[in-house]
């Protein structure tokens, strides 16, 4: 059985029997004073031993120990073959089977007052159940004397103190670089190992394995509440594989970006094998990975797909914030220029054409040929002291310019040296931020390393920076920390849900809920007789709109009929409405006109309730187009919520036809989002469809499930 970090099979008592109610990184884990590997090794390509090793090369300032009861001496440290002879030891390292660990966990907490660990060891809840129960008694002794665990499982802990990893590479450590926690150990490897050629610094590295005791959502809270402006890493990277407690991570994310930091994370696992069978429309659109992409956009982090994404996106928040979006796109070479006015322009940023006479003051000091309407294109015999000269105008003559992306690298004719010093002076002097893009890994390997020893970052590839910068200029600031809900009538919701049996509640109940929530509903009525759908008739007027009440799907049986005129047409339509499938009653409703738009609302395990919002009706299956955020929503996010749906223009109103009154409709959504609030045992919830106008958004038909258990 391996050592560490074997992905795959995790037990799921685990997640019920070890109870993560200490998630506490004591100063033991972040300073030790002294270290003890467990099963150190000569053999550095066991993680024993190259544990052991980064340790000793990272010039660890404490006392350093290892325990290996086969030896006296490894790496030329004592070996120490009874652990019961170790001295008191503030942190272990142990790389010992999972069977050996309980025992080993409880002399070290009992006998040697150790009171932090870090199990790089696997074959616990990852491996099978009787590798989670070992897990969940390691951490009931650790959390009997409010110790910190981190793993099993991992890699390990890197920080200033100590190189507590048994992987490489190890990084260039700084305290404004880069914190970066993670969920999987490979990963983070990975991840270190796209960042390192980048010039990517970190300041810490935690690969949290199992998150047995400390997960990512709690290595991010003690960051939080840790954080030094000016101090404290700017940049906090995350790979996510499970999200346990969202809570937490909305929390603190949202306090440290609005703090200054900048925050991008990937949580991977987000598709699904087949599609789910839902009786809503909510329910089928509302899965779990929607609801990652509304938690983070609601903390603001930066959402990524993969690594390189990942490493781009931290690149992009080493440099000076991108205040516009206009950029100027600087280059010796056509194709990646053309290639990366393609990414930033598809991502909504702009490469505005650039003339005048100080563009053609600039051409004069340029080769014959070059080009500077934007790309600046000033050939492939461009010298450093053009590109300085380019440089300088975008920084102070061209005022609509936010942002310069340089490319520059070689056709291995004649080194570069020159010109990436001029870049690294001009990164030091200009407000606006240089991105510079240096595509030659292998001609100009030499002057890229130069480059970077000198605390630069670059981006070899055009199209992956594009993207992530229109990624990281359209990320939203978090949502306010707290957030005014409208006034409702609260007694008269919780009567209507205490009242009601778990399962879809009545139509009579439903106008309750929305009357008591401020919602605006059509007036209607569940009707079992024909005399009863003509009383309705005449006490609201013609037309009316008529469904069945018992199946799901009202349109796909035919259970709906639309602007009915007269009395006849309403006898028909009762006697067919009667007699399709499950049908035990109609609904009659007053007929409104308007476009039709979407709001509902899904439960999501450990993340409360989503609200989602489009075109309703059939728009709704055939474009899927949707935005969602979570419970509650302030009005600023349900206009956000509006305005970023593709349709967003329907709903303005186009070609002579009327919109839909955008602020009473993000008011609908904000209700919803205050009535899921108070009424948490709302399950799914559909208003499909809202009709909307230039002077009212009004629910015409609803659906609300109640589940209590």
């Amino acid at each position: 059985m391996p050592l560490a970090y074997k992905e795959g099979f995790r037990a799921k008592p685990n997640r019920k029997t070890i109870k993560k109610h200490i998630q506490m990184i004591n100063t033991k884990l972040l300073k030790p004073q002294s270290i003890v590997i467990v099963g150190g090794s000569d053999d550095v390509q066991k993680p024993g031993g190259k544990v052991l090793k980064n340790l000793i090369d990272g010039n660890f300032k404490g006392n350093l120990y290892v325990s290996n009861p086969k030896v006296d001496e490894v790496q030329g440290l004592k070996s120490y073959r009874n652990i019961a002879e170790l001295p008191q030891t503030d942190l272990a390292i142990l790389a010992i089977p999972a069977k050996f660990c309980v025992d080993t966990v409880k002399l070290l907490v009992d006998e040697k007052s150790t009171r932090a660990f870090i199990i790089l060891s696997a074959g616990f809840s990852e491996e099978n159940e009787e590798g989670a129960e070992i897990e969940a008694k390691i951490v009931e002794k650790i959390n009997s004397v409010e110790g910190s665990l981190i793993g099993p499982n991992c890699v390990g802990v890197l920080n200033e103190n100590y190189n507590g990893i048994f992987t490489t590479p190890i990084p260039r450590l700084d305290p404004q670089g880069v914190d970066f926690i993670s969920g999987s150990g490979a990963t983070a490897v990975f991840i270190m190992e796209s960042g390192v050629p980048k010039g990517l610094s970190f300041s810490s590295v935690w690969s949290v394995g199992n998150s047995a005791q400390i997960g990512v959502e709690a290595v991010l809270k003690h960051l939080d509440e840790t954080y030094e402006p000016g101090v404290s890493s700017p940049v906090k990277l995350l790979y996510i594989e499970n999200i346990d407690q969202p809570e937490m991570l909305l929390k603190h994310a949202s306090s440290l970006i609005r703090k200054g930091c900048k925050i991008a994370a990937i949580k991977s696992g987000g598709s699904e094998a087949g599609s789910r069978a839902a009786s809503s429309h909510t329910g089928a659109l509302a899965s779990s990975d929607v609801a990652v992409d509304a938690l983070f956009r609601k903390s603001g982090i930066v959402r990524c797909n993969g690594r390189e994404e990942l490493a781009s996106v931290a690149s992009i928040f080493m440099h000076p914030e991108l205040k516009g979006k206009n950029i100027a796109i600087i280059t010796h070479a056509g194709g990646p220029a053309v290639m990366l006015t393609d990414s930033l322009s598809n991502g909504g940023l702009e490469i505005p054409h650039l003339d005048g006479p100080k563009v053609d003051a600039l051409l004069e000091k340029l080769f014959p040929g070059s080009a500077v309407g934007n790309p600046i294109d000033f050939l492939a015999t461009g010298t450093a002291e053009q590109l300085g000269h380019i440089i300088d105008a975008c920084e102070n003559d061209f005022d609509e310019i936010d942002g310069m992306a340089v490319i520059f690298g070689s056709p291995g004719l004649f080194p570069v040296f020159d010109v990436y010093d001029l870049l690294n002076e001009k990164m030091k002097s200009c407000k606006k931020p240089i991105y510079p893009i240096l595509p030659s890994v292998v001609n100009v390997k030499d002057e890229i390393a130069e480059f970077v020893a000198k605390g630069r970052i670059n981006f070899p590839d055009e199209v992956i920076f594009g993207d992530a910068l229109c990624k990281v200029f359209h990320t939203s600031e978090p949502q306010p920390e707290s957030i005014d809900m409208p006034k409702m009538d609260t007694a008269g919701i919780r009567k209507v849900i205490d009242n009601a049996d778990s399962g879809y509640i009545s139509p009579d109940e439903i106008t309750e809920l929305l009357d008591a929530a401020g919602i605006s509903h059509s007036n209607d009525r569940v009707v079992n007789t024909e005399e009863d759908a003509i009383k309705f008739c005449t006490e609201f007027g013609y037309p009316v709109v008529m469904k069945v009440v018992g199946p799901v799907h009202k349109s796909d049986v035919g259970g709906v009929v639309l602007n009915v005129k007269d009395e006849t047409t309403v006898r028909k339509e009762f006697k067919r409405l009667m007699q399709i499938k499950d049908t035990y009653a109609v609904q009659m409703f007053e007929m409104y006109f308007g476009q039709e738009i979407f709001i509902g609302s899904k439960r999501e395990d450990k993340f409360g309730h989503m609200v989602l919002c489009g075109l309703g009706g059939i728009f709704i299956e055939v474009l899927k187009d949707v935005q969602s955020s979570l419970a509650p929503i302030s009005k600023e996010e349900a206009h956000g919520m509006i305005q970023r749906l593709r349709s967003y223009g329907i709903i303005k109103g186009v070609r002579g036809q009327e919109g839909v009154n955008e602020d009473i409709l993000a008011e609908q959504i904000v209700r919803v989002a205050a009535l899921v609030k108070t009424a948490p045992e709302i399950f799914e919830m559909d208003l499909n469809p809202l009709l909307g106008n230039s002077k009212e958004v009004v629910a015409v038909d609803a659906r609300i499930r109640i589940e209590k258990d």
